[in-house]
């Protein structure tokens, strides 16, 4: 029977893989790393809140996808809780670690990833099952939104939960891997790959949802005399959607293909040179997703500087807004949203203060 080591301090597994995290993150280096960290970290906390709050406070973005998008928000943000962790808990300070210490700061790195993966996920079959049929928002009503969003959160907690319920090495200490010195080989061949499968199969769909789309938009553009803009914003939204998962891709893939590496036991491909400039390109992905929404949104950029700025003159417009009338706001009662796509289909969607006027360009 194999022997278990749970009541070991980290320094016995890192030792083990030769791996001097001591000499790697010390003086000037061990600073500029915190200091990078620390900037990102508030910019995360910030502007994912600012994203949140966007979308809690203008009635325009109460629908299923910008829901969604909120909770990517709050997944970037969650993430930057799980970075602060790791910069005090890593560099000299791993080795002193105890084993489920240890275990915390993983998971929780974990936990983020997966519910940013699975949140897009999501976010696929919500934009499938609307613009399948050339609608704005799909017909998900708040509770199943919120179903939806208490999943994403359960299953990432599960993911993140799953090497310190048992698929670990610290009873066969012969299959630990190099860069997560507790975890089994096993496993990280199983996280990596699960994620770059399901990386490849949301990139497809994406395009093929997106080909769908263009192609639709220039059959209704022949045939409808609404504006342009007004035709094109399910083509907007998804552009903010397939900008935000290539990023996403871009940033995690790097990393993953190092964890596969390291699973698969390659003792030559130089994997601990570059881990964590990895780590820090996937630091990267909770910064840029908030500008991305700015920069792609006008109504979310717009909406997140009045939060900012909190002039008078943003005021007084919101009090005027707030007293036009549900029916040029285009807010009828019917949570089914078929208001949106006959307004698509004829032409008819309200004036310049329209959803597809104003947001996602």
């Amino acid at each position: 029977m194999n022997e278990c080591y749970y009541d070991k301090r980290m320094d016995f597994f890192y030792n083990r893989t030769k791996t001097d995290t001591a000499d790697e993150w010390t003086g000037p280096q061990l600073i500029g790393v915190l200091c990078f960290g620390t900037f990102f970290c508030l910019f995360i906390f910030i502007s994912n809140s600012l994203v949140i709050a966007a979308v809690v406070k203008n009635r325009r973005f109460h629908f299923p996808f910008y829901y969604l998008l909120a909770n990517l928000a709050a997944a970037d943000f969650f993430a930057g809780i799980a970075y602060v962790f790791l910069m005090f808990n890593t560099g000299p300070v791993s080795k002193t670690l105890t084993v489920n210490r240890w275990f915390l700061r993983q998971g929780l790195l974990d936990t983020s990833l997966t519910a940013s993966l699975v949140n897009l996920l999501v976010i696929a079959v919500e934009r499938h099952m609307s613009i399948m049929r050339m609608k704005i928002h799909s017909n998900l009503t708040k509770k199943r939104v919120t179903f939806l969003i208490i999943s994403i959160w359960a299953i990432a907690i599960f993911m993140g939960a799953v090497p310190t319920l048992g698929w670990n090495c610290l009873c066969d200490i012969t299959v630990c891997s190099s860069l997560a010195p507790i975890y089994s080989r096993s496993y990280l061949v199983f996280w990596s790959v699960l994620n770059l499968v399901v990386f490849f199969i949301m990139v497809v769909v994406y395009i093929r949802i997106y080909m769908y789309v263009q192609r639709k938009t220039n059959v209704l553009s022949s045939h409808t005399s609404g504006s342009i803009s007004r035709r094109r914003t399910p083509v907007k939204l998804m552009k903010t959607v397939m900008t935000v998962l290539g990023a996403f891709v871009v940033c995690w893939t790097p990393g993953l293909v190092v964890l596969l590496l390291d699973g698969l036991n390659c003792t030559d491909c130089g994997i601990q040179n570059v881990k964590r400039w990895f780590l820090l390109l996937a630091l990267l992905n909770s910064v840029m997703n908030p500008i991305i929404y700015s920069y792609k949104d006008d109504e979310m950029w717009a909406t997140m500087k009045r939060m900012i700025c909190c002039s008078s003159e943003d005021k007084s417009q919101e009090r005027r807004s707030s007293r036009i009338p549900s029916t040029v706001l285009c807010r009828s009662t019917d949570i089914s949203g078929h208001y949106i796509e006959d307004g698509i289909i004829q032409g008819t969607i309200c004036g310049k203060g329209d959803l597809g006027d104003k947001g996602n360009s």
